[in-house]
């Protein structure tokens, strides 16, 4: 049962440097915890920061379908996932012998939305995964902090973060990524914690008052907010790739995503939780029996090294 992510995300948002940065992570801090390949399943990423396990290149290539086929470069990549999904076996060749005990995989997925919020060929391509090689995985979603200074962006980027939640359909965890450098883009209206947490987006549709575009839009803006609010999914956890702490914290949050924390506690086909109710939630009492529920959910350095 390999574990993994779903690395998604628009251009830019740093996908391929947290690919990057996760496994070097890793590698430095514990080595013996798990083995992180990347796959690489962008075919328009030709400047990779790391050395792929896996590189969908080696099947399409995207300049080579713009030539052939006559396509821009959204509709030509949305053929070459298209092309993957249909050739899903030579994926499943590649990563089979890769599934040890230890291995942890990270998909660096195209920054093309459309992928995510609603063409089919993702989604099929993470149920063949779940399918054939029993793959459990979560969508981690990056969105670059610098959205946060300007709210007419910022809303745009939630309802963006639903609609891929909806429609990619696994665990998702949306993360700012860069707050190292969200300073450069001006002064925040509200603190990283009103962002983080969504808290009341009534407040930043106050703020869109002084735009006079968005003025224009103001029912628009309220009743988008509005959806946005009823289905209270989309929250965000941050991110500073350069400090382990921070990928440690978000590590952490991804695990109990995708279930690898609980990794042990599975039996056959059972879910954690049919296991916990059928041994009465032993495992949960004794935490709470012994004062570590706390330290197991926030994690000290003896807790992370049982955390892996």
């Amino acid at each position: 049962m390999p574990f993994g992510q779903l690395v998604i995300g628009p251009p830019g948002s740093g996908k391929s440097t947290y690919c990057r940065g996760v496994q070097e992570h890793f590698h430095a801090r514990r080595p013996h915890a798990r083995t992180v390949h990347v796959v690489n399943l962008d075919p328009a990423n030709d400047a990779l920061p790391y050395t792929p396990a896996v590189d969908v290149s080696d099947l399409v290539r995207l300049p080579e379908v713009m030539e052939r086929l006559k396509l821009g470069p959204n509709g030509a990549l949305i053929y070459c996932m298209e092309f993957l999904q249909q050739n899903f076996d030579w994926l499943c060749a590649k990563l089979e012998p890769l599934c040890t005990d230890d291995a942890y995989f990270l998909f660096d997925c195209p920054g093309q939305v459309e992928l995510y919020t609603h063409n089919d060929a993702v989604k099929e391509l993470t149920q063949k995964l779940d399918k054939a090689l029993k793959f459990r995985l979560a969508a981690v979603h990056l969105v670059d902090s610098h959205y946060c200074s300007d709210p007419a962006k910022f809303i745009s980027v939630l309802l963006t973060s639903l609609a891929t939640m909806l429609q990619i359909e696994l665990p998702h965890v949306n993360v700012l990524s860069k707050i190292d450098l969200i300073e450069r883009y001006g002064q925040l209206a509200f603190n990283l914690e009103f962002y983080a947490e969504v808290l009341d987006l009534s407040k930043l549709l106050n703020h869109l008052q002084d735009n006079p575009f968005a003025q224009r839009y103001k029912k628009l803006n309220t009743a988008l907010c509005g959806l946005i609010e009823d289905y209270s999914l989309v929250t965000f956890s941050t991110m500073n790739i350069q400090n382990p702490d921070s990928i440690t914290r978000l590590m952490k949050t991804i695990d109990k995503a995708n279930g690898y924390v609980y990794g042990g506690l599975s039996e056959g086909n059972d879910s954690i939780f049919d296991v916990a109710v059928a041994a009465d939630f032993q495992y949960t009492k004794f935490m709470a029996d012994n004062d570590q529920m706390n330290e197991f959910m926030i994690g000290d350095d003896d807790v992370d090294e049982e955390w892996d």
